[in-house]
C-alpha cells in the first residue's frame, strides 16, 4: 500500500460532526459520527468527539495492522 491512511475532522454544525478515515487506495472512506450536545441525541449509537475519535485511529490501525485491502 502506497500513501498513508488519514483521519478527518468533518463539524458541519457546532458541536456535531464525523470522523472521516481515509484510504490512500481509493477504498470508500469510513465515518465515525458524534455529537457533544447533551440528552438523547437523533442515534442511539452516537458517541462524543473524543470516543469516535479513539474508534477511528483503531479501526486505521488495524486495518494497516491486518493489511486489509
Amino acid at each position: 500500500m502506497t500513501g498513508r491512511i488519514r483521519i478527518v475532522r468533518h463539524e458541519a454544525v457546532p458541536k456535531r460532526g464525523s470522523y472521516e478515515v481515509q484510504f490512500p487506495n481509493g477504498r470508500p472512506s469510513k465515518y465515525f459520527y458524534w455529537e457533544e450536545i447533551p440528552g438523547p441525541g437523533l442515534r442511539s449509537e452516537q458517541v462524543d468527539s473524543k470516543q469516535a475519535l479513539e474508534e477511528a485511529k483503531a479501526f486505521a490501525r488495524a486495518f494497516v495492522r491486518f493489511g486489509i485491502t
